[in-house]
């Protein structure tokens, strides 16, 4: 096993592809290739396979790949009552994206039970790594499920909230360290994240001591998204509306897109007093970054975020990946942010302070 490193600790956005005897390969929204006991012990047995593939490559922040869910929204929903899964219908996701078949809101919102235990407490009875597990965040919920009850967005939001806060407050009692809400829809709905996203995801982690995060970023790397990306011209912009919101927020960590985004890289500063999970690994592409790729966007942000607040991660999830190209990157990525230690001297200092100092000194 690696060392766990005290700067520049690396994590993935959350998802890790599911072996191929778990679920059909390179797929958003995969079948199962079994059912029953079965089933679980398949799940099981990928998350456990993942964490040892983590540890061995030197990922600091570990997570369970979210072998256990076959979509990221909708393995939460599942354990909803008050969701009518038998009846769906078509639904534009993220300002009509793409079109989902979805389930449909039919009554009030309770939780079933517990909806992640399993993997969690599997996850932290074989890691003595720190432990992260991901939630979806209640605004992308909102935008993934037909409502034919509250009607009102802020409500139905509001109501998954408070379940997303119930499982989250079990999650650390089962001794998870970071607890990510998955917000890509904070990246369309600019003006409802300020209006209530942001309350919403308050809502979520009232009460948790462990750390919290919220991911923002431009899509799982599917032609949906890809297509779209090449609307928005030769800069992205909106994490310049909302980045300002969640600096006075009570969110600890935001875990953003970087590597080949065109998401200026001094948007960064917007950031201040947050710890920033910096995407330097593309989930669009399968070719596989070099270390020298990958230390040179830390070395970039360094200019913005203080060594000590930044987390180099991946993207967005890799679910719909190859597993080889994954685990590749996931290499890539211990390797860039080595060489970046390497290349600071572990100073935890950033070149912009660096360069202010020594101009101090000759004064």
């Amino acid at each position: 096993m690696s060392q766990i490193h005290d700067r520049f600790q690396t994590t993935i956005a959350g998802s890790l592809p599911k072996p191929a005897w778990l679920a059909e390969p390179n797929k958003l929204w995969p079948a199962w290739r079994a059912s029953g006991a079965e089933l679980e012990r398949a799940k099981r047995d990928a998350t456990l396979l993942w964490l040892k593939e983590q540890e061995d490559v030197g990922i600091d922040i570990v997570t369970e790949g979210e072998q256990s869910r076959q979509h990221f929204v909708h393995g939460f929903l599942e354990f909803v009552d008050g969701i009518d899964f038998s009846r769906k219908v078509k639904m534009g996701i993220r300002n009509n994206r793409y079109d989902a078949m979805v389930p449909v809101v039919g009554g009030p919102l309770r939780l079933k039970g517990r909806v992640h235990e399993v993997e969690a407490r599997l996850a932290r009875g074989h890691t003595g790594r720190k432990l992260k597990i991901t939630l979806p965040g209640p605004m992308t919920i909102v935008d993934t499920i037909a409502d034919e009850f509250y009607r009102d967005k802020v409500k139905l939001a509001l109501a998954f909230a408070e379940l997303l806060n119930q499982e989250a407050r079990a999650l650390e009692k089962d001794g998870v360290d970071v607890i990510q809400f998955d917000e890509p829809a904070f990246n369309v709905y600019l003006d409802d994240v300020k209006r209530w996203g942001i309350d919403a995801l308050h809502r979520a982690i009232e009460g948790l001591k462990c750390t919290t995060c919220v991911h923002i970023c431009y899509g799982y790397g599917i032609q949906a998204n890809i297509d779209w990306k090449r609307t928005l011209g030769g800069e992205w912009r909106q994490y310049a509306e909302i980045f300002p919101a969640l600096a006075k927020s009570r969110i600890k960590q935001v875990s953003l897109e970087c590597i080949h985004s065109k998401v200026p890289i001094e948007l960064l500063k917007l950031l201040k007093g947050k710890d920033v999970l910096v995407g330097v690994i593309d989930v669009a592409t399968d070719r596989i970054e070099s270390a020298e790729e990958v230390s040179d966007v830390i070395e970039k942000a360094l200019q913005y975020v203080p060594a000590k607040h930044l987390f180099p991660c991946t993207n967005c999830g890799m679910a719909p990946m190859d597993r080889e190209v994954a685990l590749k990157k996931l290499r890539a990525l211990a390797a860039g942010a080595a060489l970046a230690r390497k290349k600071l001297g572990n100073r935890g200092q950033s070149p912009i302070s660096a360069k202010s100092r020594r101009k101090k000194t000759r004064r």
